[in-house]
């Protein structure tokens, strides 16, 4: 039988319109009279009814990179295709994550009895489609054995992990529980989507649907509570939060403001996208969310990207350096701003404050445990020698001189071997330090800088709590009194041990996803799951990310009772004091730069030209003038205005 194209069109049409939305009994409809008919139309392409869900697979030939250069690019011409974006991110690869999957079997070699309910529940994350298409035809557990000859399983957080989301309960459930709509429909936010593509080759209706932008598509698996168990793997009866991102939102002025995560982690482009390739006559779509779902892993990023053929991947190199980039641009941009002040010098130390403010809608670091942030601060004197240096590394990329634990969280630091690391620290059932996360009983610690807009008082404080020293320090979350700030403030206090003369300071934020003492217990351990990501871990440096750096040049500390310095540049300045006008005597063509602080240290003014006279500001008062000459000497002299 031979049918011509427009009337296999108006046929499809109608049996699209006609059966899709009405399957409610997928088994019985397989072995109807009606989808037998359907099967003699379509022969081989025809979509397999029996599944809920669609693999990304199927997404990929319309969703995918137009090799004609005319759909799903930006104004530009680029390439900002559903499929391209998101097959590079650690969503698409979650299911064949080398550390995921070392971590569960760490897990299950601890507590081998609980090893079924582990796999289950943490592939209702890493592997949901999977998961879920398992419990819907009536398993009652989904291991990783399973998940590894599963395409659903392998296609990690999918296409359809996010667009098969009913409304139902959303933002209300956590820890893996979805509310997936199995009447294979797909939900996206565009209104009167054209159907009639999607129908026939997906087997999926498309149905337009706001709660798709909605933040609570991500409080699933974004807040994970945890069943607590001892040491010999006996329930304890009570609960522990392993990371609640959502809920660090909910307590945000990003809830308030109506800044969803897709806000962030799905930039929209303004212009018009046509977005479906081989569909000519669709119309161009406004806004777009470019699907880079993008966090701040680097790290695992990379070593996916170096290791992709070894571990399955088919994103390409050219899509997993887009989705690095785009990383370490979510970090470096939106995540920290730091700021570093001198305050002045007091018996013969020199007190300075670093601010840091946090820019994300939750936590930073947020979500899984081990992510951690420091403050590396150092502090030169004026001939680039190190003086004060607080959070140093060493040769692995570990912080240097932490406290066994854990290191406090600090207001004032006073000594090089304190160093202020934004951390959770989970503890087991007897308070010592774990990285088991099923033995995880009480946070030790949990100073991670918290959104703008926190709040103690709000309802999913709970969940989100402050713990340690960060919780009574005024300079945490307050500004002027005012909670909310997102900021830490740190005085560091630096022995100068008699020197007197410029210092610079430099201060930087520094991430780590997977440090080295996080690490550790795990690699104590011997899985094969283990040993492979060991091996990958041992080849690739935790190098950390520098998330933001700031920095203070030529400020003068120590004692303030200078004696005419100026003359070993064979300088000379006067009259001194002097009601304003100073005269500079010597050789001034050898002078780089001269700078006017006040008795503290603090830059009031750079002097634009180098000449022999030099006027100062209206105000009387003691001042310092530092004078530097091209081949890098400088001193300083103490001057009055009368």
């Amino acid at each position: 039988m031979r049918f011509s194209g427009i009337t296999l069109l108006i046929f499809s049409a109608i049996i699209g319109f006609s059966l899709f939305p009405l399957q409610n009994n997928l088994e019985a409809y397989h072995d109807s009279e009606e989808m037998e008919r359907f099967k003699i139309f379509f022969g081989a392409h025809m979509v397999d009814t029996t599944n809920f869900f669609a693999t990304s697979s199927l997404c990929e030939s319309c969703h995918g990179e137009d090799d004609q250069g005319i759909n799903l690019v930006d104004a530009n011409g680029n390439d900002v295709s559903m499929y391209s974006r998101w097959s590079a991110t650690m969503m698409a690869n979650s299911a064949k994550d080398p550390f995921w999957r070392a971590k569960v079997s760490h897990e299950t070699l601890i507590n081998p009895t609980h090893s079924e309910a582990l796999e289950t529940k943490c592939t209702s994350c890493h592997a949901p489609l999977g998961n879920y298409r398992a419990a819907l035809l009536g398993a009652e557990s989904y291991s990783i054995a399973e998940m590894v000859n599963d395409s659903f399983g392998l296609d990690g957080v999918s296409c359809g992990a996010c667009h098969h989301m009913s409304d139902e309960k959303l933002g209300k459930t956590f820890s893996g529980e979805i509310s997936f709509d199995t009447s294979r429909v797909t939900y996206g936010p565009h209104l009167f989507p054209f159907e009639q593509s999607m129908l026939n080759f997906v087997g999926m209706r498309p149905v337009y649907s706001e709660h798709i932008l909605d933040a609570g598509i991500c409080a699933p698996c974004h807040t994970l509570i945890t069943e607590s168990v001892d040491l010999s793997g006996e329930p304890t009866g009570t609960s522990f939060v392993e990371q609640a991102t959502y809920h660090e939102w909910l307590n945000s002025r990003y809830n308030t403001e109506d800044v969803s995560c897709q806000g962030c982690h799905m930039p929209v482009l303004e212009e018009s996208v046509t977005i479906a390739d081989d569909q000519p006559n669709l119309i161009g779509r406004t806004p777009y969310g470019v699907h880079e779902l993008v966090g701040a892993n680097t790290y695992m990023l990379e070593l996916m990207k170096d290791h992709k053929d070894t571990l399955g991947i088919t994103a390409s190199a050219v899509n997993y350096d887009s989705t690095i980039q785009s990383t370490y641009k979510i970090l470096q941009e939106q995540s920290i701003d730091s700021y570093v002040d001198y305050l002045s010098t007091v018996d013969d130390t020199a007190y300075f404050k670093v601010r840091v403010e946090n820019k994300a809608g939750h936590k930073f670091p947020s979500g899984y445990p081990s992510r951690r942030a420091h403050i590396e601060f150092q502090v030169f004197d004026n001939v680039n020698n190190s003086i004060f240096h607080s959070g140093a590394m060493d040769a692995s990329y570990a912080v240097m001189n932490q406290d066994d634990p854990f290191e406090p969280h600090y207001d004032e630091i006073t000594s090089a071997d304190q160093v202020q690391i934004y951390e959770l620290v989970n503890g087991d059932v007897n308070g010592n330090f774990s990285t088991v996360l099923e033995r995880g009983f009480a946070r030790l610690k949990d100073n991670r800088l918290v959104p703008q807009g926190f709040s103690k008082t709000h309802s999913t404080y709970d969940t989100t709590t402050i713990i340690g020293l960060a919780n009574d320090d005024p300079n945490f979350n307050f500004d002027n009194g005012l909670e909310g700030s997102g900021t830490d403030e740190i005085i560091y206090k630096v022995a100068l041990n008699n020197y007197s003369g410029i210092v610079s300071v430099n201060v930087k934020v520094l991430y780590q996803s997977l440090p080295p003492h996080w690490m550790e217990e795990m690699f104590n351990e011997s899985t094969p799951e283990i040993e492979f990501f060991k091996a990958m871990y041992e080849a690739k440096d935790p190098v950390p990310v520098l998330v933001d750096e700031n920095e203070l040049m030529d400020i003068f500390v120590g004692t303030s009772n200078i004696q005419h310095p100026l003359a070993a540049l064979n300088l000379s300045l006067y009259p001194n004091p002097s009601s304003g006008l100073f005269n500079l005597e010597g050789d001034i063509s050898k002078i780089k730069k001269i700078q006017l602080m006040d008795i503290n240290g603090q830059l009031i003014k750079i002097f634009d030209e180098i000449n022999t006279e030099l006027f100062l500001p209206n105000q009387s008062g003691i001042y310092l003038l530092l004078v530097e000459l091209k081949d890098g000497s400088s001193a300083v002299e103490r001057i009055i205005r009368l």
